[in-house]
């Protein structure tokens, strides 16, 4: 059983858009999440370069807490990192990021959303699975940090009202 101070809520919590002034904080959080964390010039590049690429910080209290991103191609969404920073994981915000990417990727257009993630993290897996992606097939050897398969997860997204005049209650 987790503790209440693990648990409790965040202070202001805020989704936005990331932006270039954002890249430090977000480096740091791959270096805590990742083995092979993505570069600044990585980052830029998405950014400035790929206009498929849409990328989110989640906030608490203006502290950059966690990111997301995703190419959304056709009606198709691909997420490309999900992270938090680990002062912050265990308090269900993962769940919220991913929530907010869905809800992002339905407003642009996209009706699934695909993912690739480690069979090891079973934290992540247990979470795709509760926001109701399912396994469809492996990439041998995807990760270079140690030749580790990725699983292959599908969901069809929610659909979410894309206006301020068709929220009628919470969003799940």
């Amino acid at each position: 059983m987790e503790s209440s101070e693990h648990t409790e809520a965040p202070g202001s919590l805020e989704f936005r858009s990331m932006t270039m002034e954002d890249i430090p904080a977000i480096c740091e959080i791959e270096q805590e999440a990742f083995t092979t964390p993505w570069t600044a010039g990585a980052f830029q590049n998405e950014l400035t370069s790929n206009q498929f690429a849409r990328y989110m910080v989640m906030e608490i209290d203006g502290e950059v807490a966690g990111y997301g991103g995703m190419w959304l191609i056709m009606e198709e969404a691909h997420v490309t990192n999900v992270a938090v920073l680990k002062k912050y994981r265990g308090k269900k915000l993962g769940e919220r990021l991913m929530r907010e990417l869905q809800k992002t990727a339905s407003f642009f257009g996209a009706v699934r959303m695909t993912l690739e993630v480690r069979p090891s993290n079973y934290v992540a897996r247990g979470l795709y699975e509760k926001l109701g992606f399912y396994s469809v097939g492996v990439r041998r050897g995807y990760y270079t940090d140690n030749r580790e398969d990725a699983v292959i997860m599908w969901a069809d997204l929610p659909k979410y009202p894309h206006n301020l005049n068709e929220l009628t209650g919470d969003l799940p």
